[in-house]
């Protein structure tokens, strides 16, 4: 089993946006066995590659948290959403332990990619698949779920921040604005 160590808040890995996969060769079924052992171990819903330094568009999710015997995985994703109705929840990022903020994400998602063997496939979710899928393509683009926060959210947080003994200000990386 290889369970890789993940990146955490401050790499800048995490802020770039990843390449898109070219080759579905040995070496990206590799970094696939290696997302899904990694999520496996931490018990977390979702892990993308930037999150073991790997800056290419593929993402895995737990299966316990689809319906069916559908993929676990996309590579190159590109997400619609089929209507504007919107969720709001607890979210947390493997890559920033101990940090659950409430989160507004969209209900539904139609996510369209291709497996690692490179057929196309279509991931139709809701509720938390769309959540794990929406989190993980941010991750892809180089956003965090923390960059979503409303300016009250990102306060309140930062506060929090502050307040622990633990934080260094000079080693808070910026916070990018959300896109949406």
């Amino acid at each position: 089993m290889t369970v890789i160590p993940i990146r955490q808040l401050g790499d800048p890995v995490l802020r770039k946006p990843a390449a898109p996969v070219t080759d579905f060769d040995g070496e990206l079924r590799a970094l696939v066995r290696d997302l899904r052992e990694t999520l496996s171990d931490t018990g977390g819903a979702g892990l993308a590659a930037p999150q073991l330094g790997v800056g290419l568009r593929v993402f895995v999710w737990s299966p316990q948290i689809s319906e069916g015997s559908g993929p676990d995985h996309l590579v190159n994703p590109v997400v619609d959403f089929p209507d504007e109705e919107e969720q709001e929840g607890v979210e947390g990022c493997l890559s920033i332990p101990g940090v659950y903020l409430d989160t507004t994400r969209r209900m539904n998602v139609v996510a369209k990619g291709y497996t690692v063997q490179g057929d196309p496939v279509q991931v139709v979710g809701d509720g938390l698949l769309a959540r794990c899928i929406q989190h993980e393509t941010d991750h892809l683009d180089g956003v965090l779920f923390i960059d979503r926060l409303t300016a009250a959210q990102r306060e309140r947080w930062m506060a929090t921040l502050r307040a622990a003994s633990w934080f260094d200000e000079d080693a808070m990386p910026e916070l990018k604005r959300s896109p949406h």
